[in-house]
């Protein structure tokens, strides 16, 4: 059975922690994983799957986005990124 889960989180990796890094722990969840930001106004929407999505949202300290998993396993999922992006 499929779940959605959404959460607000901020951001605060470490400085040693790279885009790549997450890419690569998301890869084992069967969740569609997806991340909103607000940049100036406009909302940028952006698969974690897609590495090319994630270099387009720029993370950066202190951002706020909207984490979004839809899937069997939304709510692991949904911790592994909340964990990783606020160590």
């Amino acid at each position: 059975m499929s779940e959605k889960v959404s959460k607000i989180v901020a951001v605060h990796m470490k400085e040693t922690q790279t885009i790549m890094e997450l890419s690569q722990i998301i890869q084992s969840y069967d969740s569609e994983i997806l991340l909103k930001k607000n940049v100036q106004g406009s909302v940028i929407e952006a698969n974690l799957k897609s590495i090319l999505g994630l270099i387009n949202l720029r993370l950066q300290e202190g951002d706020e986005v909207e984490v979004t998993c839809v899937g069997t396993d939304a709510e692991q999922a949904l911790a592994e990124v909340e964990n990783f992006l606020q160590p």
